[in-house]
């Protein structure tokens, strides 16, 4: 089952200086057929205006992946962490235990991320944040693993959850694979273009949600940007 939701149809609120598209239900947005995907429980699309953000807020038993698509975002928490995290990269928080902290967008540009939120395998542990840097160079033309917890993921960020995030940049009219192993759900989104999934397209900013299915087999119609979440 592939299943394209587009944008235009996502939950949506407007603050001023956040405009953010909710793939699943989150604060006022609340539709009970989009609670979650399996353990992956919020997908926000956020575009934050220069020299605003989060004020500290407290967060408890959930992994937060921050995929930043454009310009940079600053986090600085309660365990005395502090780190700017560009486009391109990816930060993750475990907020085990308990955890405060902030996000700004202290550029002179409007800051677009996707705010990732899967369920873990444990709650009560210790929190703890990291980022890394990974070159668009090193994704062209495949998908890259950015943050696991799965064994065989040792490269990637780690996350306390059975979970992968991977990306891909892919030039117009490239392919890039991905197997899905048994009960396993799929959701991605286009960061950027427009691509072709079988019969079915898919742009920027649309949530393709997949089940029941072995390999993704996805073509760029145009030079496109994917971010995909693999859960239980």
């Amino acid at each position: 089952m592939i299943d394209i939701r587009p944008r235009v149809g996502l939950g949506a609120a407007q603050h001023g200086w956040l405009d953010t598209r909710h793939h699943f239900s989150f604060a006022e947005y609340h539709d009970p057929a989009r609670m979650h995907w399996g353990h992956l429980r919020v997908w926000n699309d956020d575009s934050i205006a220069p020299h605003s953000g989060f004020p500290t807020h407290p967060h408890r038993d959930m992994e937060i992946i921050t995929y930043v698509r454009k310009g940079a975002i600053t986090h600085e928490d309660s365990l005395g962490n502090r780190g700017r995290t560009v486009a391109g990269d990816v930060q993750v928080m475990s907020a085990g235990s308990g955890i405060a902290h902030s996000e700004y967008n202290l550029e002179d540009e409007t800051t677009e991320i996707f705010q990732i939120w899967i369920y873990p395998d444990q709650s009560g542990l210790p929190p703890a944040w990291g980022t890394r840097p990974f070159p668009a160079g090193e994704r062209a033309g495949s998908f890259v693993t950015l943050a696991s917890g799965m064994d065989e993921d040792s490269d990637a960020l780690p996350i306390r959850a059975d979970a992968r995030l991977v990306a891909a940049t892919l030039s117009a009219g490239q392919v890039a694979e991905y197997d899905i192993g048994p009960d396993r759900k799929v959701y991605l989104v286009p960061a950027s273009g427009r691509i072709a999934i079988g019969e079915r397209v898919a742009a920027a900013g649309d949530g393709v949600a997949v089940r029941d299915e072995t390999r993704l087999s996805i073509k760029a119609l145009e030079d496109s940007e994917i971010v995909l979440v693999d859960v239980r």
